[in-house]
């Protein structure tokens, strides 16, 4: 049987700590990582499906957290929402380097995937602020206000906070629409949303997209 082995999991950050569990409990040398749905292009590796599962996400979780610090909690949370594709790997491999080592790895920036994480923060870092200057609110209905962004990264949840402190007045909404995902405060809470799209059109432009999606905010907001 070949050591080769493919962790197959749903692509939610639950998911890739129970592909850690799933490493170390099974104690696997060589891996490839594949979301539910990828092609795996492999004819000779074992596939393990791995199911998410909370107890063992918080194991994990509650492990890095012993071995690390923030530096690295933020790494790892920041490279999983970049959403770039291999980043899930890295992250792994991060998270073995870390529990496996005895000495503190977070300043070996020499090593390729401390480097690799660290470059990952800088550039969700440098979206947020740029998605951050260009929020420009327009009114929507019932003087709720709106802003339609479409970020390279998945920077929308880091957002919070800002926009609760600065928009803490009124309410509003900021949508991503490369993600169909968003955020709506009400004045109590802020709420994640989702929106239930049509098929997107390879033929229409960005503004025909926006109004589709203004069009469902607004059904949802009036319902």
């Amino acid at each position: 049987m070949s050591m080769f082995k493919i962790l197959v999991y749903d692509g939610s950050f639950e998911g890739l700590m129970c592909c850690i569990f799933t490493l170390y409990e099974q104690k696997i040398p060589v891996f490839r990582l594949a979301r539910i749905g990828e092609p795996l292009g492999e004819l000779f590796a074992q596939t393990i499906q791995v199911k998410s599962n909370k107890a063992q996400a918080q194991r994990v979780w509650s492990g890095i957290k012993r071995k690390s610090s923030n530096i690295s909690l933020e790494r790892i949370e920041l490279a999983y929402l970049s959403e770039i594709r291999g980043e899930d790997h890295t992250i792994i491999r991060y998270v073995q380097y870390l529990i496996d080592s005895k000495k503190n790895i977070e300043e070996n920036l020499s090593h390729p995937v401390v480097q690799r994480l660290n470059d990952v923060v800088k550039m969700l870092h440098r979206e947020k602020q740029v998605v951050k200057e260009k929020i420009r609110f327009q009114t929507l209905v019932n003087d709720i206000k709106y802003n339609i962004i479409e970020p390279n990264y998945n920077v929308l949840p880091l957002l919070k906070d800002y926009l609760l402190q600065k928009y803490a007045k009124q309410k509003w909404i900021v949508y991503d629409i490369r993600r169909n995902k968003g955020l709506y405060y009400n004045l109590q809470e802020i709420k994640d949303i989702q929106l239930d799209l049509p098929t997107k059109n390879p033929e229409e432009n960005m503004f025909q997209e926006e109004e589709k999606v203004l069009q469902k905010l607004i059904e949802l907001l009036l319902q």
